[in-house]
């Protein structure tokens, strides 16, 4: 049986996501399935076939919620699903060559060099 690549993304998400709350549902009975989907907008049945792998990760607001939800970095939430958020897809669309080369070129880049970028560029002074 083959898998599509969304579909083996999505799995690997929904491991994620089902490890993140059944970990906090290990201390707080309010992480079950079925809360946890009440309060970000979802079915129960749908979030649990986002972490069985069986549906695609949700759209943005979702996973926003999700992020929220289980403390994780919405970015880091985004990017486990394969997405970005709408104000950085701006950002890139804005300038799409540019950061397709700059992605390109930071690939191979240690963490500790693009780091110095990302402070470089938030705190210098144009």
């Amino acid at each position: 049986m083959q898998h599509s690549e969304t579909y083996i993304l999505s799995s690997s998400f929904g491991d994620h996501i089902r490890t993140l709350r059944e970990h906090r549902l290990q201390t707080d009975p309010s992480y079950s399935l079925r809360q946890v989907a009440q309060r970000c907008g979802v079915t129960p049945a749908y979030l649990s076939r986002v972490e069985r792998g069986e549906v695609s990760p949700p759209g943005e607001e979702t996973l926003l919620n999700l992020a929220r939800e289980l403390e994780e970095d919405p970015d880091v939430m985004l990017a486990a699903a394969g997405k970005i958020s709408t104000d950085l897809r701006s950002v890139i669309l804005a300038r799409p060559q540019l950061f397709a080369e700059l992605i390109r070129s930071l690939k191979s880049t240690p963490d500790n060099a693009v780091l110095r970028i990302v402070r470089e560029v938030r705190d210098g002074s144009w």
